[in-house]
C-alpha cells in the first residue's frame, strides 16, 4: 500500500492526515469546516483514496488557516505516498458535470508545482465557507505534492455545483494519474529518469 501520514502543528492549527492511494474510498474527516469536509469526502470517494483527517484550528477567526494547512498536509501526505513516483501513469484528466456545472481538471504528477486556476464562483460564500478558499486549498495541495494542476470551468452558475464538480474532477484526474501502469514495469514515467 502506498501511504502517507503527516502531522502538521503551527500556532494556528493542528492537522493530522493519513492517506492511502490504493484504497477503496474510506473516509473519516473532521476539519471543523463543514463544507471543506464535504469536499474532502468527494476526493476520497471519487479518487478511491482512503483518507483520515483531523484538524483543529482557529476557526473562531475564520477558516483560512485550517483550509490552507489541511491542503498543505494533504499535499505532503500525497507526496509521501507517491515516493519517487515509479510506475504511475503520471498524467490525469477528467471533465466532471454536476447539473449545469462542468469543470475540467488536468494534472501532472511532475514534481514541479504549478497551478492554473480558472473557476468563476458567483457567490462569496457557500454556507459559511469563503469561496476564495477553494483556490487556496488547491494551491496548497499542488505546491506540497509537486503537481502541475490546471482547473477550468467550462460551464456553471450555481456556486455549490461549480466547486463540487471541481473537487470531483480533481479526484478522478488524481486517481488516473497515480494509478500504477502495468506497462511501466515500475519505471519512472519520465525521459529524464526522475520526477522532481
Amino acid at each position: 500500500m502506498r501511504t502517507g501520514s503527516i502531522h502538521r502543528v503551527t500556532g494556528e492549527t493542528d492537522v493530522r492526515v493519513s492517506l492511502g492511494l490504493d484504497g477503496s474510498g474510506r473516509c473519516a474527516v473532521n476539519t471543523g469546516v463543514p463544507f471543506l469536509d464535504h469536499m474532502l469526502h468527494q476526493i476520497s470517494s471519487h479518487g478511491l483514496l482512503d483518507l483520515e483527517i483531523k484538524a483543529v484550528g482557529d476557526t473562531h477567526i475564520d477558516d483560512h488557516h485550517t483550509n490552507e494547512d489541511v491542503g498543505i498536509a494533504v499535499g505532503q501526505a500525497l507526496a509521501e505516498a507517491l515516493g519517487d513516483r515509479r510506475g504511475i501513469h503520471r498524467f490525469g484528466h477528467f471533465v466532471a458535470p454536476l447539473d449545469e456545472a462542468l469543470v475540467q481538471v488536468a494534472l501532472d504528477c511532475s514534481g514541479r508545482p504549478h497551478i492554473s486556476y480558472g473557476l468563476t464562483i458567483p457567490a462569496q460564500k457557500i454556507g459559511s465557507y469563503d469561496t476564495e478558499l477553494v483556490k487556496e486549498f488547491f494551491v496548497a495541495v499542488a505546491n506540497n505534492a509537486g503537481l502541475t494542476l490546471h482547473i477550468r470551468q467550462l460551464d456553471g452558475v450555481n456556486s455549490h455545483h461549480i466547486v463540487e464538480a471541481c473537487f470531483k474532477a480533481f479526484a478522478r484526474a488524481l486517481r488516473q494519474a497515480t494509478e500504477l501502469d502495468p506497462r511501466r514495469a515500475g519505471a519512472v514515467p519520465s525521459s529524464k529518469g526522475m520526477l522532481a
